[in-house]
C-alpha cells in the first residue's frame, strides 16, 4: 500500500502548502463569500421571505448555508485551476510517468483541494450564531460531515473540467458556465418552493440540492423544522455521496482518457 500512499500523501501535502504560501488564494477563497453573505443578505433581508423557510426565518439566516456551499465551492475552482497550470508547467508530465495508477493522482490532488475547502468551511461555520442559528456539537461534527461529501464532489467536478482543459481562461469560462448556476440552483440561494416550475425542476434534478438540504438538516440537527420545506436528511446524504463518487470516478476516466 505504500506506493498508493506516498503519492496521494505528497500531492495532498502538495496542494496544501501551496494553498498556505498564496495569501491571495487564502483571501478570495474565504473573503468573497463573507462580502457576498453579509453584502446580499443584509440588502436582501428587508424585502426577501424565503418561501417554505419557517416562521421567522430572515434573509441572512436562510443565506448563511448556501454561502458555507459558496466557501467550498470556491475553494474548489481555486485548487483545480492548478491541474491546468500544472500541465503547462510540464510538472504533470513529472507525476506521469511514475509507476502508480491514475485514479491515486486523482485522489491527491481531490484530497487537497478538498481538505483546503474543508477547512475553510468550518471557519465560516463558526459564524453560524451571528446568523442566529445555534450550534451543538452534534450539529458541528454532521455539519463537517456533510461538508467533505460536497467538497470532494465539487472538486472532483472541478478536476473534470481541468483535465480537458487547455487554458486557465477556459477552465475559469467554463466552470463560472457550470458551477455557478449548480449552486444558484441548489436552493442555496433561493428556495425551490415558490419558484417557477422549469426552475423548481432543474432544482430536483441538481444533484448539489440535496447536499444543499442535508447542510440546512445537519445545521438544525436539534430543531429539524427551522430547516424549512427540504428534503429529508438520510435520502440527502445518499444521493450526495453517489454524486461524491461518480464525480471522483469521472474526473479519474478524465485524467486518463486526456494522456491516452
Amino acid at each position: 500500500m505504500t506506493h498508493l500512499f506516498l503519492p496521494v500523501y505528497a500531492l495532498w501535502r502538495r496542494e496544501i502548502v501551496r494553498f498556505v504560501r498564496q495569501r491571495s488564494r487564502v483571501t478570495g477563497a474565504f473573503a468573497q463569500p463573507l462580502v457576498f453573505w453579509l453584502l446580499l443578505g443584509g440588502g436582501l433581508n428587508a424585502s426577501f421571505r424565503p418561501a417554505g423557510a419557517a416562521a421567522g426565518t430572515n434573509y441572512v439566516e436562510y443565506f448563511y448555508p448556501g454561502t458555507i456551499a459558496l466557501v467550498l465551492l470556491f475553494t474548489a475552482i481555486f485548487s483545480t485551476i492548478s491541474t491546468v497550470e500544472d500541465r503547462n508547467a510540464g510538472f504533470l508530465q513529472g507525476v506521469l510517468v511514475a509507476p502508480v495508477p491514475r485514479w491515486a493522482i486523482t485522489l491527491g490532488q481531490a484530497l487537497g483541494g478538498t481538505t483546503l475547502a474543508v477547512v475553510q468551511g468550518i471557519i465560516f461555520l463558526l459564524l453560524a450564531p451571528i446568523a442566529g442559528i445555534p450550534l451543538s456539537v452534534g450539529a458541528v461534527l454532521s455539519c463537517i460531515g456533510v461538508m467533505l461529501i460536497v467538497a470532494l464532489s465539487l472538486t472532483s467536478l472541478g478536476l473534470i473540467i481541468a483535465w480537458r482543459m487547455e487554458s486557465t481562461q477556459g477552465f475559469h469560462a467554463i466552470m463560472n458556465l457550470i458551477l455557478i448556476p449548480i449552486w444558484l440552483l441548489s436552493g442555496a440561494f433561493f428556495p425551490a418552493t415558490g419558484a417557477p416550475a422549469p426552475l423548481r425542476w432543474l432544482m430536483i434534478l441538481n444533484p448539489l440540492t440535496y447536499g444543499m438540504a442535508a447542510l440546512r438538516r445537519c445545521l438544525y440537527l436539534s430543531h429539524p423544522a427551522a430547516a424549512g420545506a427540504v428534503p429529508a436528511l438520510l435520502p440527502s446524504l445518499g444521493i450526495s455521496v453517489v454524486f461524491c463518487a461518480v464525480t471522483f470516478v469521472g474526473a479519474a476516466r478524465s485524467a486518463n482518457r486526456s494522456l491516452a
